[in-house]
Formats: C-alpha cells, structure tokens, sequence
C-alpha cells in the first residue's frame, strides 16, 4: 500500500463526503436550529456511521476477489459511471440554492450529545450513497492483499473527512455571517468538485 494509493483514496472518499445528501443536509439543519455544539456530535455519528460502511467493505473485499476476480472490472466499470453520474449532478444542480427544508425529527430538542451521536450513525446507514459507494468505488482503490495498518489508515481517513467536513458545515451554519458567505460561493464549489469527480471517474474507467 503506498502513500499515493492512501492520498487518491483521501481525496476520492472526501469528494463523496462533501457531496450533497442527508448527512450534510442533518448537519446544516441541527446547527442551524441547535447550535455547533450538537452539529459536532451529529458529526462524530455521521464519521462512525461512514466507517461501518468501510469495515463491511473492507471484510468482503478478500471474498469477493478470491471468487470472482473479474468482479474487480465490474467494480471498476459501476463506480467510474457512479462517480460521472455525481459529477453530472453537482454541475447541473450547481446554481440552485441549498435547501434547508429537512422537517423537524421528533424529540430532536431533548436529544443529549449521544442521542445525536446515534442520530448520525442512524443517517449513515440508512443512506444507500454511503453503500453504493463503499461497496463499489472504495473497493476499487483498495490492494487485495493491503497491510494490516493500511486498513487501520484507511479508516482515520473515512472518519476525519466525513466527521470533519460535517464538522465544518456545522460551523458554517451556525453563523449567519459565514452561512451567507458560503451560500454565495455554492456554484463554484459544487461545480469545483463536480469536476474533480468527472476526473476520477474517467481516472478510473481508463486504469
């Protein structure tokens, strides 16, 4: 496992991370309503829930390699048309404002830090992106036979970008001041990483 292949994975797991979904939309909401502190805490849930999806992805890896290794082209095959698809959609949807319309969940305002520690993990796995993309685009990334710490690696990195760029919209959201800011430079942001994930689609169409 070398350092390239960790860096392609970072980059590829934080543009799926900071693409628009329910997470990010349940972070911008609860910091919006609740304040950073509980975004963080939703964060932290959202970074466990993503690492669950890499753990059974990681698990299964050797299973399906050993019998189908022609799966691996598949694999290949879905998350490059995945990852255009993403791509398509952050341009399209590029100039269109974030919508904050997430109706309230019940009891939200007596949750304490674990409840919304468990409100995140909850979202994590009740969204299929985090699965199509573990269990197709993650895999493709990941060496057969990788070392014990490469895993170990890999799983720091799912949790530092999806609890960190939660983390970060809490923050963004729960100032006016920067949450305007941030509003304003939407189009270029989602047009910025719809690129790069066209790029790393055809990236790994071609390899």
């Amino acid at each position: 496992m070398t350092l390239a292949a960790l860096i392609a994975i970072y980059f590829v797991h934080l543009a799926a991370a900071i693409s628009p979904g329910p997470a990010v939309l349940l972070a911008a909401r609860t910091s919006l309503n609740e304040g950073m502190a509980r975004g963080v805490y939703l964060s932290i849930g959202i970074g466990l829930g993503a690492c669950v999806w890499a753990v059974a992805a990681m698990f299964g890896l050797a299973i399906v390699f050993q019998v189908a290794p022609a799966l691996l082209i598949a694999l290949k095959v879905i998350g490059a048309g995945y990852l255009l698809y993403l791509a398509y959609k952050l341009w399209k949807h590029a100039p269109e404002p974030m919508a904050t319309d997430l109706p309230d969940a019940p009891g939200t305002r007596k949750r304490g830090p674990l409840g919304f520690v468990w409100l995140g993990i909850a979202t994590q796995l009740a969204n299929p992106k985090p699965a199509v993309f573990f269990g197709t685009i993650f895999l493709t990334f990941i060496p057969p036979h990788a070392p014990v710490w490469a895993y170990a690696a890999i799983l720091g990195i799912v949790m530092f970008n999806d609890c960190g760029w939660n983390i970060l919209v809490s923050r963004i959201f729960s100032l006016d001041r920067t949450r305007r800011g941030y509003l304003s430079l939407k189009t270029t942001i989602d047009r910025i990483f719809g690129g790069l994930l066209a790029a790393l689609g055809l990236k790994l169409a071609l390899t």
